[in-house]
């Protein structure tokens, strides 16, 4: 198998840019963004974008965490390749992050929703999360299920205490006072909380059965200055143990997300890992040391650390084998490269070159502030698309978007 190469040229018409490869000679433009959504007025602030077929029609929509409007909304998808935008909820201050699964268990998809309160560090009380209750017509319900607690930057939905029920996984930001908890559920929308953590910067939370073992652990990602990732093992029982899995050296690492998937394909969840988080300065800039690795599980909960590249501003990485060569490359999305220079990227493609080892591809820097990043088969080709959101907290202010739908138009192939 020939793996193909490509070498950037010029741009596309797309506003992409376009590679020649290097076997055949071929230009190949096989990204193209499309703007969905609500056009915009001022700097667009996406915190989170998820694609999801919320009404079960057979096509994908997106549903939005937009902080600029304190909103949940929903872009909905019909028909193929018509989108329309409404709110489904309001007054959601700097919604952080959200999840579509059957809460309820009543046959369709409920949101859980973690609400940050304020969209920078603030020690006050003043994140939430909120279950918006689906009524099978995608009407939603407001719960709140618990407020008046450290920001909260991700919740996720599982069962951590084999009740049959569903729990809940949170991360609190905070400032230099966070937490990070599971909510046990009691019925009947009743709800207790038991802390696991007080760390400030817990940024992401993953529910996965890490050890194998038949219960569900939690995977937690603590950014400030700790920048370390926990594993909190639980019994069965939603008794936990923390076990550190890895820490950075560099107080400064800026770590900005992880993702469970199980990279090499052996058998065993890994952790993908990006730093390029830069809130803390001002103005914001990356780092030279941001980029993206690999958290290989060994077995026996040991993880061996592999750096696969530099990328300034790096925020969410996600997992596909794009060219359907048998293994997964990676793409990659920037907040905070540095943008006074044309020449910084907000996406690239990290080809699996083989033996784990990555080749970086430009995609594009326009739009800029690229800080969520979703995978998901928009048009049914059987063809991964992708989405992603734009967090202009800062200028520059020239290449803005909100809302993107990156259509892959199938001209990426491997040469046999």
């Amino acid at each position: 198998m020939i793996h193909r190469t490509f070498n950037k040229k010029i741009a596309g018409k797309s506003g992409a840019e376009v590679y020649k490869d290097n076997v055949t000679g071929e230009k190949i433009d096989f990204l193209t963004p499309k703007p969905i959504g609500n056009k915009f007025t001022e700097p667009p602030l996406i915190s989170h974008v998820l694609p999801v077929d919320l009404d079960k029609d057979g096509l994908l929509d997106v549903v939005v965490c937009d902080c600029r409007n304190n909103t949940v909304s929903w872009i909905r998808q019909y028909p193929l390749g018509i989108f329309t935008e409404t709110v489904l909820a309001s007054d959601m201050l700097a919604p952080a992050h959200i999840q579509a699964i059957d809460f309820d268990k009543d046959g369709d998809l409920d949101l859980m929703v973690a609400v940050l309160g304020m969209l920078f560090p603030n020690n006050d009380k003043i994140g939430s999360v909120v279950v918006l209750e689906n009524d099978g017509k995608c009407h939603f319900t407001k719960h709140i299920i618990v407020d008046k607690i450290a920001r909260v930057s991700d919740v996720r939905a599982g069962d951590l205490d084999n009740d049959g029920d569903m729990d809940l996984a949170v991360a609190q930001f905070g400032y230099d006072d966070g937490e990070t908890r599971w909510i046990e559920n009691l019925g009947n929308w009743k709800f207790q909380s038991h802390i696991l953590q007080n760390l400030s910067g817990p940024i992401n939370v993953e529910i996965v059965d890490i050890d194998k073992d038949g219960d569900n652990d939690i995977i937690s990602l603590v950014s400030q200055e700790w920048e370390e990732i926990y594993c909190f093992i639980n019994d069965g029982k939603g008794h936990f143990v923390p076990k550190l899995l890895y820490g950075s050296t560099n107080q400064d690492f800026g770590s900005s997300g992880i993702y469970i998937c199980d990279l090499n394909k052996d058998g065993l969840d890994d952790i993908l890992y990006t730093n390029g988080d830069a809130f803390d300065y001002i103005p914001p800039q990356g780092r030279p040391w941001h980029g993206v690795q690999w958290l290989e599980n060994k077995g026996n909960l040991q993880f061996e650390f592999h750096r696969i590249c530099n990328f300034t501003g790096a925020y969410n990485a996600r997992p596909v084998d794009i060219d359907n060569d048998g293994d997964l490359d990676l793409f990659v999305v920037s907040a905070f490269n540095l943008w006074d220079k044309p020449e910084s990227q907000s996406f690239m493609w990290l080809e699996n070159a083989g033996n784990m080892q990555f080749i970086k591809h430009n995609i594009t820097n326009n739009p800029t502030h690229m800080l969520t990043l979703e995978l998901g088969d928009f048009n049914n080709d059987g063809l991964m698309d992708m989405v992603t959101g734009g967090m202009h907290a800062y200028p520059p202010y020239d290449r803005m978007g909100r809302v993107t739908l990156w259509i892959n138009n199938g001209k990426l192939t491997v040469n046999k």
